[in-house]
C-alpha cells in the first residue's frame, strides 16, 4: 500500500449565506481567475501519464478541490494552495471515482475518459451537479464505444472497458462539450487517428487541447467542428497554465452594467467575450476591450434586447441568468431563448419574489422593463441561478439574503471579496464546514 500525501491549504465548503445591500455603483478593477470548465477536464487528464505536473491559475472553488480529492483517492500526491496544484501521478494504477465524490460535480465524467485512455478500464459513479436539465452521457457512450470500448451502467457506476482502443471516426450527433473532451482524453494514446466531427468549439476545448499537446499529445482542430487526434504510445508530466474565466469575466461585466458602475475587468482574453460584448453594447453600455482586459461603462438606461443561448460562439449558456437579471433594467421587452439545457429557469421564481415579473413560456422568458428589485431571502438553485441572484441583490433596494451559497462557490473564487473590492456591499455568513478536503 502507497502513502498518499494530500495537501490543501484554503478555504472548505459550507452551507453559508450572502447578505447584500444594494444601491451601490461598482467601481474599479477586478481580476478574473482561471477558467472551471477548463481546469475540471485538465485535473484528471493528468492520470494519462505516470509523471509529475504543475497546473497553475486554477481557481479556489469546490469542484477543483473535490477533483483533487478523486486524483489522491486513486493514488495521485497532490498539493494544491488554491491557485497552483502540483501532482505527482506515478503512484495512480486505477481510476475508480465513488459516488460520494462523484456526486457533487459533474465533471467527475472526465475520469471516464482518462482512465479509459491511460487504463484501458474506467469505473466512475453517475455524476452530479447542478440541477439544470437533462445532460445525458449518450454521446460519450457513443464516442468510447466506436473507439473499441465496452460501456455499462449498473448500480449507478459507469464502467467503460477496452482490450485496446483503435482511433475511428466519431460523428457527435448533437455538439456535446463534455462528450468532445472526454472523447479527446480517450484517444490520445489509442492506436491510429480519431476524428471527431461536429465537435464542440469552445475555448476550453481548445485549452484541453492544448495541455494535452504539452504532454506530448498530437491534436490538431481543437477550436473548429473536426478534431484530429493521432494516437501516442506515452505521455509526460508538464507545467501548464488554465486560461481565464469567461463565465466569471462575463458576470462581472454584467454587474458592472446593471449598477450603472464603471469595472475594468482583468486577466482576460477579449476574443472569448465577444457574444457578451455585443449585447451589453446592443444594452447601450459602453464596452473598451484592450489586450487583457475589458471596461464595461453602465448606463442608467438601457435598452431591451433578445438573447438566445447557443453552443459556442454563440451566446453563451451559462451566461442566460446572470443576463436575465440584467435586462429587468433594460427598458422595452425582452426575449431569452435557453436552447442548451431546458430546465435552467430555476431563477425566476426567486427574482419575482424580489417584485420581478417575469414569465416563463417553454423554453422563452419574457421580461417588460424597467423594472424594480426589492431585497428579500432567496435561494440559489444552481451555480449561475446563483450569480444571478447576487446581481439582482446589487441592483435591488433594500437587503437581500441569499441562502445555498455552496452553488456559487462550485464556481466562483472569492466572489464576495472581490465584488467588495468594487464597491459592492456583500458580506458572507455562516461557520466553515470542513468537507475533509
Amino acid at each position: 500500500m502507497c502513502f498518499v500525501k494530500f495537501t490543501i491549504m484554503g478555504k472548505g465548503d459550507d452551507m453559508g449565506k450572502f447578505i447584500i445591500e444594494g444601491g451601490s455603483k461598482l467601481c474599479g478593477e477586478v481580476s478574473i481567475g482561471g477558467f472551471k470548465n477548463a481546469a475540471v477536464a485538465i485535473l484528471p487528464a493528468c492520470i494519462l501519464a505516470s509523471g509529475k505536473f504543475k497546473i497553475n491559475n486554477l481557481p479556489n472553488i469546490s469542484d477543483i478541490r473535490m477533483i483533487c480529492k478523486i486524483l489522491s483517492s486513486m493514488g495521485a500526491d497532490v498539493e494544491y494552495d488554491g491557485k497552483t496544484a502540483i501532482i505527482d501521478t506515478s503512484g495512480v494504477t486505477e481510476c475508480f471515482a465513488t459516488y460520494e465524490m462523484a456526486k457533487m460535480l459533474r465533471a467527475s465524467y472526465y475520469f471516464l475518459g482518462a482512465g479509459l485512455g491511460r487504463f484501458n478500464h474506467a469505473k466512475v459513479a453517475y455524476p452530479g451537479g447542478c440541477e439544470i436539465g437533462t445532460r445525458p452521457i449518450d454521446q460519450h457512450k457513443k464516442g468510447f464505444e466506436a473507439l473499441g470500448a465496452h460501456v455499462n451502467l449498473e448500480h449507478g457506476i459507469i464502467e467503460a472497458s477496452a482490450e485496446k482502443l483503435i482511433g475511428q471516426e466519431v460523428y457527435m450527433d448533437i455538439v456535446s462539450v463534455g462528450a468532445t473532451m472526454n472523447i479527446m482524453l480517450a484517444s490520445v494514446m489509442a492506436q491510429g487517428t480519431t476524428v471527431i466531427d461536429n465537435a464542440a468549439k469552445e475555448p476550453h476545448i481548445v485549452d484541453l487541447a492544448n495541455f494535452l499537446n504539452a504532454m506530448g499529445a498530437k491534436i490538431v482542430g481543437a477550436g473548429t467542428d473536426t478534431i484530429k487526434i493521432r494516437g501516442v504510445e506515452r505521455l509526460n508530466g508538464c507545467e501548464y497554465t488554465v486560461i481565464p474565466d469567461q463565465i466569471e469575466a462575463g458576470t462581472f461585466m454584467a454587474m458592472a452594467a446593471a449598477t450603472a458602475g464603471d469595472v475594468l475587468v482583468k486577466d482576460v482574453i477579449p476574443i472569448h467575450m465577444e457574444p457578451v460584448s455585443a449585447k451589453l453594447r446592443e444594452m447601450g453600455a459602453e464596452v473598451i476591450e484592450y489586450d487583457d482586459s475589458i471596461r464595461v461603462i453602465g448606463k442608467e438606461e438601457m435598452h431591451a434586447v433578445n438573447v438566445k443561448t447557443l453552443v459556442y460562439p454563440g451566446f453563451p449558456t451559462d451566461m442566460q441568468q446572470p443576463f436575465t437579471t440584467l435586462l429587468l433594467k433594460a427598458k422595452g421587452t425582452s426575449i431569452v431563448t435557453e436552447t442548451i439545457f431546458e430546465n435552467r429557469f430555476g431563477h425566476v421564481d426567486e427574482l419575482n419574489r424580489m417584485g420581478a415579473g417575469i414569465m416563463v413560456e417553454n423554453s422563452t422568458v419574457i421580461i417588460n422593463g424597467p423594472q424594480k428589485l426589492s431585497g428579500t431571502s432567496v435561494k440559489a438553485s444552481d451555480l449561475r441561478a446563483g450569480a444571478c441572484l447576487i446581481i439582482a441583490g446589487l441592483m435591488a433596494q433594500g437587503v437581500t439574503e441569499i441562502e445555498d451559497i455552496y452553488h456559487v462557490e462550485r464556481g466562483y473564487d472569492d466572489i464576495a471579496e472581490k465584488i467588495r473590492g468594487i464597491g459592492g456591499k456583500i458580506s458572507r455568513i455562516g461557520e466553515e464546514d470542513d468537507d475533509g478536503l
